[in-house]
């Protein structure tokens, strides 16, 4: 069975994603606060995730859910993250919060490790050990308090967020692997959405503006873009081995230099494309590893079946 379809689902699912974060970048530029991004990210959303739901005829079955509290946990961490992508988008340029984000991946080998009993050796560890040298080189220049050029504490504070914001990501991806348990991919992707619009409210008193009409349609389509990406990234781990999907993810690398650069006047340091091509391959790396060790367990399943 080709896997074409769903290499196209996964780069469609990545193109939304990276359209969502031009959208939140945008809207961060206008003055618009972390917490009312987070809102119409998630708010919109559930529109499309609904119709996506009833046009499987899966929307009564598809929102049952075993663990509520789990759903929350996931949600708050979830939440958490978000609000420091969204933040350091307004702070750093797109290419280098995206290059930031790859260490998720990376760190979710060490908290899989950590809270799920996950066994990792040495060929992963090492592998995240080169990933997070690269996140080092992205960052070192950003906290650095000396050097040819000046680094705003703007900057500084933005590099810090991304980071933090990629290491509650992959905490977030742990509780994911643990609601796949009982949950479905349906429920899992409604109840975010729903949870993160909800928290999303309890930044009112912080200061939420009142968008322009042009500023609410980006924000509203930032919501468009985020279900459909969710949706298409689905759909495509639906139709092929994550070993295959998995590396194009890195085509967003190419579309945030891009977006970068047209939308934002934004060019990427030597040190930005240094340490980004370290956590690639790092990444690269981890994924071809984890196919390795899914095929060497289906050889061994049949050794291990009895005869006869």
């Amino acid at each position: 069975m080709s896997t074409l379809p769903s290499i196209g689902l996964k780069i469609l699912s990545v193109a939304c994603f990276m359209a969502m974060a031009t959208c939140i970048k945008y809207a961060a530029g206008t003055g618009v606060p972390p917490g009312e991004s987070i809102f119409f990210r998630s708010f919109f959303a559930i529109p499309v995730i609904i119709v996506w739901l009833l046009v499987r005829h899966d929307l009564a079955h598809g929102l049952e859910t075993k663990n509520p509290f789990g759903h929350v946990w996931r949600g708050l961490v979830g939440a958490s993250a978000m609000a420091c992508g969204f933040t350091a988008l307004g702070l750093l340029p797109l290419p280098e919060v995206t290059a930031i984000g790859y260490a998720t991946p990376l760190l979710i080998v060490i908290f899989a490790a950590m809270f799920l009993g996950e066994e990792v050796r040495i060929f992963r560890l090492t592998a995240v050990f080169i990933g997070l040298i690269g996140v080092i080189i992205i960052l070192l220049p950003r906290l650095s308090v000396s050097g040819v050029e000046e680094v705003s504490e703007g900057e500084a504070l933005g590099a810090i967020i991304a980071l933090m914001g990629a290491v509650l990501a992959a905490l977030a991806q742990v509780f994911v692997r643990k609601l796949v348990r009982s949950e479905t991919t349906a429920a899992i992707v409604f109840y975010f959405s729903l949870s993160t619009t909800l928290l999303s409210l309890t930044t009112i008193p912080f200061g939420w503006v009142w968008p322009g009409w042009w500023v609410s349609v980006v924000l509203v389509l930032s919501g468009l873009f985020g279900g459909l990406g969710q949706i298409f990234l689905t759909s495509a781990y639906r139709g092929a081995p994550t070993s295959v999907i998995a590396p194009f993810e890195y085509v967003s690398m190419l579309m945030a230099l891009a977006l970068g650069y047209v939308l934002f006047q934004e060019i990427p340091t030597s040190q930005t494309m240094a340490g980004a091509g370290l956590i690639m391959v790092a990444g690269l790396f981890i994924i071809w590893r984890e196919r390795q060790l899914g095929l060497e367990r289906g050889r061994a399943r049949p050794a291990m079946t009895p005869q006869g």
